[in-house]
């Protein structure tokens, strides 16, 4: 006679555990799938990193490596180089290009932090390489020089002190947010932007680059030793 109670108090057990299992282990998905918005706004190890960017650097240079004319066309090739934040000697990213024309431009993105978001209080900056090209073309028809959304090499130790998912959730977001100023604003980012500098290029010169620490990226050029 018993027996059907039995069962449903089994049953009911189950169920009962169940439930509580997948509460708490939804809980902690939840937990674990956080946003770039809860990311920026409440991580003071994210804050704490930007605030050893520094306040003004050196970040690369690029080198004519020949000019030359084919076919009534002016041909520059350069050699692109982009400079560890640690030792300016290191390189860590290196790529060859042939433009056509003397006058190359060269486009990043920049983001622009307030004071508030980092802890030391002052301003800071980090930028993104996009890519390179000359008058003769169109800003789409550039060649790439990093991969959007990708972690840039220069910043590979910035974000250390993050769980690995959530550094790879910063960078393939914090440039989605250049469409949404109210945003921008609410996690302390004063502005994404582009930024494209460029030179008319010549044998024997070295053009070094150089970003401030609002975001002022700047190019100088210095004889070739």
């Amino acid at each position: 006679m018993y027996r059907p109670k039995v069962i449903r108090v089994f049953f009911g057990g189950l169920t009962t555990l169940f439930l509580v299992a997948a509460a708490y282990f939804g809980r902690g998905l939840y937990q674990g799938a956080m946003t770039i918005h809860q990311l920026l706004g409440e991580n003071k190890e994210l804050k704490q990193a930007i605030s050893t960017l520094t306040t003004e650097d050196q970040i690369g240079y690029a080198k004519v490596i020949s000019q030359r004319t084919e076919e009534g066309r002016l041909l520059t090739t350069l050699r692109f180089v982009e400079t560890s934040r640690d030792d300016k000697t290191q390189k860590i990213l290196q790529k060859e290009y042939t433009i056509e024309g003397d006058v190359i431009h060269f486009d990043a993105l920049i983001v622009k932090f307030q004071d508030e978001m980092v802890m030391d209080g002052k301003a800071r900056a980090l930028y993104l390489w996009r890519r390179v090209y000359g008058e003769k073309m169109t800003p789409e028809e550039g060649y790439a020089i990093e991969v959007p959304g990708a972690e840039p090499k220069r910043y590979s130790d910035l974000l250390k002190v993050l769980p690995i998912e959530h550094q790879e959730l910063f960078w393939a977001n914090i440039w989605d947010l250049a469409n949404n100023p109210e945003q921008l604003a609410q996690h302390g980012i004063k502005a994404i932007y582009g930024n494209v500098i460029y030179s008319q290029l010549r044998e024997g010169l070295i053009y070094v680059f150089k970003i401030g620490p609002t975001g002022h990226l700047y190019v100088e050029d210095v004889f070739d030793m």
